[in-house]
């Protein structure tokens, strides 16, 4: 993974060519302007800082600088909420002391997490990580996604890696951009969590697109929304998506897919759940079977 300085040159240096001078009120006058949006001293007038200062920040150094700072170039640069939060993380991990890179344990849910997962009969959810591990699912969610219980699903290597993807996510370019968006706010936010970095290297070692989405420098928090899914047993279908923080687990996040009743979307839905409890009920008759009584 890219140091935290790079990081750091590479969003500003993004984030201020996206905004013209007509956008921010800059009065110009005329000629070629050789960059795309503001110039740095534009910029940093704007921004109620030195050219020097500002310079300083775009060549990637972030340590102590003031939250009043970072307040005044987020204003300035038109940072929505998931791009300031990436600003400010980027800047805490350049202010702290550089621990010693980890990895962590293997996570696992509370059995009331996973017991209020089951309840859930009529709604795929399942828990992942901030570096998109499923660390538990229900049957439902299973069922979307194919998942196996004896194989560890990560989202991103499924949608990158996993050649299926492709067929089984009608917007895949758009979940695509999601999942690289949110590894990003994750890096900056947990600079030093050795099982992300690696993971994020092994996707920009084996994806061009995985490459060329990552150098996009885009952020984006992933609270609600929809997603389109084929399932080669139900069809095309698209649900509604809400992610909740999990209160006394750090780091965990519960999804659940839910449609609008009596829509062609819940009807999906329901059957893929009897699909699903059919093919639960045909594994278990078979794995119970003794050899020589079928």
């Amino acid at each position: 993974m890219v140091t935290n300085s790079k990081d750091v040159q590479e969003f500003l240096k993004s984030r201020r060519a996206r905004i013209t001078p007509e956008m921010a009120g800059v009065q110009t006058h005329g000629g070629v302007r050789r960059v795309p949006g503001l110039r740095r001293e534009e910029l940093a007038m704007i921004s109620g800082m030195s050219v020097d200062y500002y310079n300083r920040l775009e060549r990637g150094n972030l340590s102590g600088v003031s939250d009043s700072i970072l307040s005044s170039l987020a204003r300035a640069l038109e940072l929505d909420d998931a791009e300031r939060a990436y600003l400010f993380d980027l800047a805490k991990a350049a202010s702290a002391s550089p621990p010693r890179h980890r990895r962590r344990s293997v996570q696992k849910v509370r059995p009331s997490v996973q017991h209020l997962l089951d309840g859930m009969t009529g709604v795929p959810a399942f828990v992942q990580n901030g570096r998109l591990d499923v660390i538990a699912m229900n049957s439902l969610a299973k069922a979307l996604y194919h998942a196996d219980d004896d194989e560890p699903v990560n989202f991103a290597r499924y949608v990158f890696l996993d050649e299926t993807s492709v067929t089984e996510l009608p917007a895949w370019d758009a979940m695509a951009r999601d999942i690289v968006a949110i590894l990003r706010q994750e890096a900056a936010r947990d600079p030093h969590n050795r099982d992300l970095s690696d993971l994020i290297g092994e996707l920009s070692t084996r994806s061009e697109k995985f490459r060329k989405m990552w150098a996009e420098q885009n952020v984006r928090f992933h609270r609600t929304g929809t997603k389109s899914f084929h399932h080669p047993a139900v069809g095309q279908f698209e649900l509604t998506f809400q992610a909740m923080q999990l209160p006394g687990d750090e780091g965990l996040t519960l999804f659940a897919y839910t449609a609008e009743p009596g829509t062609p979307a819940a009807d999906a839905l329901a059957l893929l759940a009897s699909w699903s409890a059919t093919e639960r009920a045909s594994s278990r008759s078979g794995s119970s079977a003794r050899p020589g009584t079928e």
